[in-house]
């Protein structure tokens, strides 16, 4: 970007990616028991968040696999974000489901 404020450094991508890695198969699985979350295993949450940070399915975005490490990184932080929401119950994770699920044309 030219012009205006300096951008801030880029992002740790390995340290995002470990962050990732964490809350998706560590963190959110073992929350959804006591949550009520309608899913339970990582790859489910792994979708649910990177379809709702890109805005659709994560798959017409990202080319290659696997998609933590293909995805921008604005996404991946989004992504993240909606994790940590989740967990601090600012976001409901069964919308997210719920809309993750329509935009790959499945009942929720």
């Amino acid at each position: 970007m030219s012009g205006g404020a300096a951008q801030g450094p880029e992002p740790d991508r390995a340290a995002l990616e470990a962050a990732w890695l964490r809350l998706t198969r560590v963190t959110l699985p073992g929350l959804a028991r006591e949550r009520g979350w309608p899913v339970r295993a990582d790859h489910c949450f792994q979708r649910i968040l990177f379809d709702n940070a890109v805005g659709g399915r994560w798959y017409d975005v990202v080319a290659r696999r696997p998609a933590y490490r293909h995805i921008a990184a604005a996404s991946l932080i989004e992504a993240i974000a909606l994790g940590e929401a989740a967990i601090a119950g600012t976001v409901d994770l069964a919308a997210l489901n719920r809309q993750s699920l329509r935009w790959r044309g499945k009942r929720a």
